[in-house]
C-alpha cells in the first residue's frame, strides 16, 4: 500500500471513531444489566467464536505459543490458544463492568492478594514504589480493585488513537480514585509521584516504538524499554512485580513480589540488569500460566528486525 493510500485509509478509519466509542458505551450498558455469571458465560462463548470463526491474529497466537512451548503438540497448542481468546474477551467484559465495583468490599469479593511484607510497608508508610506488571488475566479490573483494596495508584498508559474510546477507558480506570500518567509524560510525572510517596504502575511487557535494549524473554531475543527500571533507580524506591491469574471460582489471585535493587545504581548497565530481573519474574509466571497472557500482541515484531 502506497503512502497516499495509507493516509486515505487512516482518514476513513477516523470517521468511524465516534461509532466505536458509542458501541463501547452501549455494550457496557448491556453487560452491566447481566449477572456476573451470565456475563462470564457469554464471554466464553464469544471467545470461542473469536478463535474458531473470526480467527483474529490466530496464526500469530499459534506461532508464538508453538515457539514458546515446543514440547506441546498441535492439539495442546490449539486448546491453549482457545483459552487465551476466551480470557481476552472476558477481560473486555470485566472492564466494561467496572462501574459495578463501588467500594473496597466489592473489590475484595473479586481479588485476593498475596503481597510481600516490603510492599505492605510501602503502602503503610507512603514511601513510594514502582510496580511492574503485564497484560495478564483482567489487568484493568485488577488495577481498579488494587487501588480500592490498598490505596489509589498512578498508572502509566499509552493513549489510544480513538479519542472517544481513550476518554471512556480512562474514565473507567480512574472511576475509583486511581490516576493516569500518559506515556509521553512518564518520566517527569512518574518521578514526581514517586517522590511524593505514590505507587506508580507500569505494564512493561509489550513492544515499544523506542527500543532501548534487547534481552532473552520466553526463549527469544526481545526488545525492551528501560523506563520502569530507570524510574525506580532514579527515585531510589523499591521495584515490585505484580502478577495475577483467574481462579476456578472466577475470582483473581494477585501476587506482588519485590525485585532486588539494593546492589544497583542508576547507571545504564544496572538499569538494564533490573529490566532483565523483572522480565525473568514475568517469564516464569507466563510459562506457568500461559493462558493468562495477551498472546494476541505481536511482542517480537521489532526484535525480528535486528539481528542478534
Amino acid at each position: 500500500m502506497s503512502k497516499t493510500s495509507k493516509k486515505k485509509f487512516k482518514k476513513i478509519k477516523r470517521l468511524f471513531y465516534p461509532l466505536g466509542g458509542g458501541f463501547f458505551l452501549l455494550l457496557g450498558f448491556g453487560l452491566r444489566m447481566m449477572s456476573r455469571n451470565q456475563a462470564l458465560k457469554l464471554s466464553r462463548i464469544l471467545g470461542t467464536l473469536a478463535f474458531d470463526l473470526l480467527r483474529i491474529r490466530r496464526g500469530l497466537v499459534l506461532k508464538n505459543l508453538s515457539l514458546t512451548f515446543p514440547e506441546k503438540n498441535s492439539l495442546e497448542i490449539q486448546g491453549l490458544a482457545r483459552q487465551v481468546y476466551q480470557n481476552q474477551v472476558l477481560n473486555i467484559v470485566e472492564l466494561l463492568r467496572i462501574p459495578l465495583i463501588q467500594n473496597r468490599e466489592d473489590a475484595l469479593q473479586l481479588v485476593s492478594m498475596d503481597a510481600d511484607e516490603e510492599f505492605q510497608q510501602v503502602i503503610q508508610q507512603n514511601s513510594g514504589a514502582v510496580v511492574v506488571s503485564g497484560h495478564l488475566s483482567s489487568w484493568e479490573i485488577i488495577g481498579v480493585c488494587t487501588g480500592l483494596i490498598l490505596k489509589p495508584m498512578h498508572f502509566i498508559v499509552k493513549p489510544m488513537r480513538n479519542q472517544y474510546l481513550n476518554d471512556h477507558l480512562n474514565h473507567l480506570r480512574t472511576l475509583r480514585g486511581n490516576k493516569i500518567i500518559t506515556s509521553d509524560k512518564a518520566l517527569r510525572e512518574g518521578i514526581r509521584a514517586l517522590k511524593e510517596g505514590e505507587v506508580v504502575v507500569v505494564l512493561a511487557d509489550q513492544s515499544q516504538r523506542k527500543v532501548d535494549r534487547h534481552i532473552s524473554f520466553l526463549g527469544r531475543r526481545t526488545s525492551v524499554f528501560l523506563g520502569p527500571a530507570f524510574l525506580a533507580l532514579k527515585a531510589g524506591v523499591p521495584l515490585f512485580v505484580e502478577v495475577s491469574r483467574r481462579t476456578r471460582d472466577n475470582t483473581y489471585q494477585l501476587e506482588i513480589v519485590q525485585v532486588k535493587t539494593s546492589d544497583l545504581a542508576c547507571c545504564k548497565d544496572d538499569i538494564a540488569e533490573l529490566v532483565r530481573r523483572y522480565h525473568q519474574v514475568l517469564e516464569e509466571f507466563i510459562r506457568d500460566h500461559p493462558q493468562e497472557w495477551l498472546w494476541l500482541h505481536n511482542r517480537w515484531k521489532r526484535s525480528s528486525r535486528i539481528s542478534s
